[in-house]
């Protein structure tokens, strides 16, 4: 599904660098190479404030916290997506409340959040799903409309962009992973929170830190959930070629294009106008049943595809019941089917994919 070694080897020699200059300074925690990473990646978004901490899901938790959405409040997103998106909800004694997709861009429909909304909806967290931004034009104007705090979950499409704004910098705050598979990953885990929020920001750094502003201090029940130091500096030699590699990501999405298109029994990814996709997945639609077949042949030829995600979240045990039947939701995860991808990915392997993909189709 994805090889990180071209990225590797050709950072090795600052990479080792950096490493090497953490170990040798003896400053692992909340170091210089996190508070120069949170700079250069606010300026990177364009917001006023990042707030590292310790994963994607902990970005989300301490977001919300920050927001102030508790016990009883309602929290308006999609079924389909990780859980940690619906976990940080229920974490934080929130509700999820489930609306159904648009099938072009997999993001939540924002056509149905005025129908969801409740006297106790406190929240919107759109998810910028495989890299592209949910209509965040439509998400603002009811969000405005119902005095909604807006929380995106960015954890897949660090650097992408929706009308020429980077996602993570259009709502109240932005949530981001650097999982090692993500578009910008570290060596382990790691997060951060964009705002431009005064009180988000300061309120997230003591929640990061057991609930202390000031060492010692402890004014509310908060996280041990820092940006390792390391990861840091790992982060601060990929961040500057961020923005080549996704443009990478996406001549191999548009190569993907070119040989899938004319295929038949297979839809190719949606890319908005208003949309800049930096394809963390490149993600097809097989209809018609067919979908498990084509992976199994394709796994039989040594092709790793995965299905992102193949059971919704309102279908699990622990949120079967918080809504019915969300039918697009349901279709698409009998019918997506994310393809091999990273930025050096060559051509003749596309093209092999490809060519067993024909064969998988008319079996």
């Amino acid at each position: 599904m994805l090889d990180l070694s071209p990225e590797v080897k050709l950072l090795w020699d600052k990479i080792n660098m950096a490493i090497q200059e953490v170990i040798l300074s003896g400053q692992f925690i909340l170091g210089p190479n996190v508070k120069a990473f949170e700079q250069e990646a606010a300026d990177y978004l364009g917001v006023k404030h990042a707030v590292g901490v310790n994963s994607g899901t902990d970005a989300l938790v301490i977001s919300l916290r920050a927001a102030g959405i508790g016990p009883g409040d309602e929290v308006i997103t999609t079924p389909f997506t990780f859980f940690a998106t619906v976990e940080s909800i229920s974490r934080v004694g929130a509700v999820p409340v489930f609306i159904d997709i648009d099938l072009k861009t997999f993001n939540l429909d924002p056509d149905l959040i005025e129908k969801a909304v409740t006297p106790r909806t406190k929240a919107i967290i759109p998810v910028h799903l495989y890299g592209h931004a949910a209509d965040m034009k439509a998400v603002l104007a009811q969000a405005e409309r119902y005095r909604l705090v807006i929380i995106e979950d960015v954890a897949q499409a660090f650097g992408a962009e929706f009308e020429d704004k980077k996602l993570g910098a259009v709502g109240n705050a932005g949530c981001c992973s650097f999982f090692p598979s993500k578009v910008l990953g570290a060596f382990g885990d790691g997060g951060l929170i964009a705002t431009n929020d005064d009180h988000m920001a300061e309120t997230a750094k003591m929640l990061r830190a057991h609930g202390s502003a000031k060492k010692y201090f402890h004014e509310v029940i908060g996280y041990n959930s820092r940006l390792d130091e390391i990861q840091a500096a790992v982060l601060r030699v990929k961040l500057p070629e961020l923005d080549r590699s996704n443009e990478k990501r996406r001549q191999v999405a548009r190569r993907y294009n070119d040989l899938l298109n004319e295929m038949p029994g297979i839809s190719i990814p949606y890319e908005a106008p208003c949309a800049k996709h930096v394809f963390h997945q490149y993600t097809v639609r097989i209809p018609g049943g067919k979908r498990d077949k084509v992976q199994d042949y394709l796994s039989r030829q040594n092709i790793e595809t995965r299905v992102y995600y193949p059971v919704p979240l309102h279908k699990l045990p622990v949120y079967r019941e918080s809504c019915s039947v969300l039918k697009n939701v349901e279709q698409a995860a009998t019918e997506v089917l994310s393809l091999p991808i990273w930025p050096d990915m060559e051509y003749d392997l596309q093209e092999y994919i490809v060519d067993k993909i024909k064969i998988a189709i008319n079996l």
